[in-house]
């Protein structure tokens, strides 16, 4: 890796939730023992492969910021959110799908701090295992995530998509304020469109939907989402459950 932007800092400092596992005297030595490296990446475009000669190890752990992956197939793409927590590999190959010309663009939303999870990492942490179980867990997580999404992209409404698919961002980095949950992240129609498998046009006509029925507000720091999730979702589980219902009689 190039040693550009590069700090150290004391893991656990910055994520103590990866010594969750641990005893307090296990998480002290540990506190002190795991110096890594960090990358600062500024908001903007982001091309990883320049920084990385021989790329080795876990991976990078998001400790502040926003970042987007896309996965571009033609004309069509899909977004990935990645935020505090999240564990990448972003000098890993694109999988072996010749038939498939994927392309696959970072975009940093949000300026970002990344933990570098190197070889010597590995092999400090070997001595806690339960901090190895937990970058595990990171890994595991990304793909719960991501298989939520898919099942809310085949949603039909449009409107049940962006409505999911933004509670689903406020489960992992909502704030609650007086006005309701803030996804404090500026996603443009665009990014949403690709967020939900949609045309943005049709986003953008969704939101104004949304808004109209004060569901969702965008403001200057994000997206604000108005009431409970229960008084919210619950309509959208009975539009499934009568729509499944009305599938299985005429079926």
């Amino acid at each position: 890796m190039s040693a550009q932007r590069l700090e150290p800092i004391r893991l656990l400092d910055e994520d103590p939730d990866l010594g969750e596992g641990l005893e307090p005297a296990e998480f002290e030595q540990a506190r002190r023992d795991l110096v890594v490296r960090m990358l600062r990446v500024p908001a903007g475009a982001w091309d990883p492969s320049t920084l990385w000669d021989q790329p080795n190890g876990m991976g990078l752990i998001v400790l502040d910021g926003l970042l987007l992956r896309d996965v571009d197939l033609g004309r069509r793409s899909s977004t990935e959110v990645l935020g505090s927590g999240d564990l990448l590999r972003p000098w890993d190959p694109n999988p072996p799908m010749d038939a498939l010309p994927l392309k696959i663009r970072w975009s940093v939303l949000q300026d970002a701090r990344l933990a570098v999870l190197d070889r010597r990492f590995t092999m400090s942490a070997a001595r806690w295992p339960a901090i190895l179980d937990e970058v595990t867990c990171r890994a595991m997580r990304r793909s719960r995530f991501l298989a939520v999404r898919l099942v809310v992209n085949q949603l039909v409404r449009l409107e049940d998509r962006l409505l999911l698919g933004l509670w689903a961002l406020a489960e992992r980095w909502g704030r609650v304020t007086p006005d309701g949950v803030l996804v404090p992240m500026e996603l443009t129609h665009s990014a949403l469109a690709r967020l939900v498998g949609a045309r943005r046009p049709s986003v953008t006509s969704a939101l104004g939907v949304l808004s109209r029925d004060r569901l969702v507000e965008r403001t200057e720091h994000g997206w604000l989402l108005r009431g409970t999730p229960s008084e919210v979702l619950d309509p959208v589980t009975e539009r499934l459950n009568s729509a499944a219902g009305t599938a299985a009689a005429t079926g």
